[in-house]
């Protein structure tokens, strides 16, 4: 697996993210990355707050059209997140702090989708246990993804770890 990691890394494309030294490369991608986050995250947060009983003049129904936004959000942090992977395959997929990141993301996207089919398909307010555990599993996302740059394998130091 570790020649496919290196394979990754190696091409054109990911040598221009993580040397170049362009705006247009690295930064602009994490950037993306920084504002799908905040797109996924933010509705995800301001639908969990609502369904514990914040803001409860907002009517629940109307967040409804938010949902695409996220949506977008959600596939601008994938994509970015997978050009961010293949330039620093050979760190990201041999760190077990990825690993966790990535099953949490999968777990609050799996809730995510419960909760809009229990609040927008089948129009309950009912969705207290899954808003607190959307919100843990993004906290604990968001946190995972930045220890990974002081838990495991450091980025450009081949068989260095933290």
């Amino acid at each position: 697996m570790h020649e496919l990691y290196q394979a990754m890394e190696n091409t054109g494309f990911a040598f221009w993210v993580r040397e170049s030294g362009s705006l247009w490369s690295y930064p602009l991608i994490l950037s993306f990355h920084a504002i799908g986050m905040g797109m996924l995250v933010g509705f995800n947060w301001a639908l969990d707050l609502r369904l514990l009983g914040v803001a409860p003049g907002v009517p629940l129904m109307a967040m409804e059209r938010y949902l695409p936004w996220a949506w977008w959000g959600f596939w601008l942090n994938a994509i970015s997140g997978v050009i961010l992977t293949f330039a620093d395959a050979t760190t990201k997929m041999t760190s077990w702090v990825f690993g966790v990141k990535m099953s949490l993301i999968v777990v609050a996207v799996i809730v995510l989708i419960q909760i809009k089919k229990q609040v927008f398909v089948k129009k309950t307010s009912d969705g207290k246990v899954l808003a607190a555990l959307s919100l843990v599993l993004w906290l604990c996302a968001i946190t995972a993804g930045r220890l990974m740059a002081y838990i495991g394998p450091v980025s450009g130091l081949k068989n260095i770890t933290n």
